[in-house]
């Protein structure tokens, strides 16, 4: 599907935020797809047929540069976004299109994308995009990129028929295996609409501004955005040079109080822990794992096995298993010749995805220590 240069759904958020970022994106050279990317469009494209052709296995087997549905992938996506679509429409009365292209004509020329999905039920429109990616939660409420979608839909009359006479518009994005949904208004979006056009007016100018944030996690101006080369670094520059040097010289003296005080704290706070009490909001996690050898002579055998010579796989030691695998490459190194083993605890706010160590030996050495 072909993209806007202006603006699309994706990247309305952007935009929004940072009119200027338009011209700067419009310099770049196309990105490179990815196997995330096809992965997505094969996806995405997977969904629209079974959607129009009620007939599930016309997939598996669908292929897009080198991506292919397999029965796995369509139970680990497919079946849980249609599982979604059926709480989304449990009487089965939704009217509704796939891959619908929505613009804004003569309001904000150039300026287009594609629904995943368009939608009607009742006195309610319905606006709905796939969500294949692992990676960051998408959230459903306030979501520019559904907005933009509903904008363009009511100005495009192939699609207008799903929003006219509607007084509610539902926002809902599937990211299997969760359902997130926004119910919201028409007055809404064609507020939404207006402040779009404005960013996109401003973004003509020479001087649109730019503004970092998290907008900027998926833009393709960058490397060339000077809000993240040297121009930020000059303008503090210049602000540093108005700073009181007499103050700062102080604030270095308790600084260094400061920095024995953290490292007190931090050795108090281990020590805490490690005696298996709570200190709320911190939990004690594993340091990162590195590989060992299970047995050093079975991986020795084992590598010499695999074609590599004696003085390779010894320096002063036998090599690490990382060392051993830029060794064997293409090859892959056998999985049970080597285990993770954490070189120790340290701890971390409690919300880390790390799991928490529980210091039952501790625990228990203390508890056998007071049996009489």
């Amino acid at each position: 599907m072909k993209h806007s240069s202006i603006v699309g759904g994706s990247t309305a958020k952007r935009v929004i935020a940072c009119p200027g970022s338009v011209a700067l994106c419009q310099k770049m050279p196309p990105r490179p797809s990815s196997q995330y990317a096809d992965r997505g469009t094969l996806l995405h494209t997977a969904m629209s047929t079974v959607l129009e052709d009620e007939n599930a296995g016309t997939v598996i087997g669908m292929t897009y540069e080198g991506e292919t549905i397999t029965r796995e992938l369509y139970e680990e996506k497919i079946a849980p976004a249609l599982e979604a679509l059926a709480v989304i429409d449990p009487n089965n009365e939704m009217e509704f299109d796939t891959e619908t292209t929505v613009g804004f004509g003569k309001y904000m020329p150039g300026v287009f994308g594609s629904t995943d999905l368009l939608g009607r039920i009742g006195n309610k429109a319905i606006i709905l995009d796939w969500k294949f990616g692992d990676g960051v939660p998408v959230p459903a409420e306030e979501n520019e990129q559904l907005m933009f979608y509903a904008a363009a839909a009511m100005r495009t009359p192939e699609a207008k028929w799903a929003f006219e006479g509607a007084t509610e518009v539902e926002c809902i994005i599937v990211q299997p295996p969760e359902v997130k949904r926004w119910l919201t208004t028409p007055e809404r979006i064609q507020r939404f609409e207006k402040t779009l056009k404005r960013a996109v007016k401003a973004a003509t100018h020479i001087d649109a501004p730019l503004k970092v944030g998290d907008h900027c996690r998926w833009c393709a101006a960058k490397p060339i955005c000077p809000m993240m080369t040297g121009a930020v670094d000059r303008a503090v520059q210049t602000q540093i040079q108005g700073l009181d040097k007499v103050m700062i010289g102080k604030y270095l003296k308790n600084a260094e109080l400061l920095e024995e005080w953290i490292k007190d704290l931090r050795a108090l706070a281990m020590q805490v822990m490690e005696a298996g009490e709570k200190v709320p909001d911190w939990k004690l996690v594993a340091k990162r794992g590195i590989r060992k050898w299970v047995s050093e002579e079975t991986a020795r055998f084992a590598l010499l096995q695999h074609g590599l010579k004696e003085d390779a796989i010894y320096k002063k030691e036998i090599v690490s298993p990382a060392q051993a695998e830029k060794l064997l490459k293409p090859a892959k190194l056998p999985e049970d010749l080597a285990v993770s083993v954490s070189s120790g605890v340290t701890f971390a706010p409690s919300d880390d995805p790390r799991p928490e160590v529980l210091q039952i030996g501790k625990q228990l050495t203390t508890a056998l220590s007071k049996i009489v």
